[in-house]
């Protein structure tokens, strides 16, 4: 257990940060497999830019690695591009 008033902050800090890091990665994770799962063009159109803004987010945050970011949200890109 630690045993100084700064250290007993940062584990009750950290502990926070990692539980809203964990929601707003699953949020996201949820947002892309619903976007996965579209057929329609219209729909995945305009869920594209909330989820490309959502990865975003997690890049800024350093909750993911800003390639793994990159790389969704071209694949994403070219999903959508290829719905009929």
């Amino acid at each position: 257990m630690a045993n100084h008033k700064s250290s007993i902050k940062r584990i009750k800090t950290s502990a926070a940060k990692r539980l809203r890091n964990r929601y707003q990665a699953k949020t996201t994770r949820n947002a892309i497999k619903k976007l996965r799962a579209t057929t329609s063009k219209e729909d995945a159109a305009t869920l594209l830019p909330r989820v490309i803004s959502m990865l975003d987010r997690l890049a800024k945050k350093n909750v993911i690695h800003k390639n793994k970011a990159s790389n969704n949200k071209s694949k994403l890109t070219k999903f959508v591009n290829g719905l009929a």
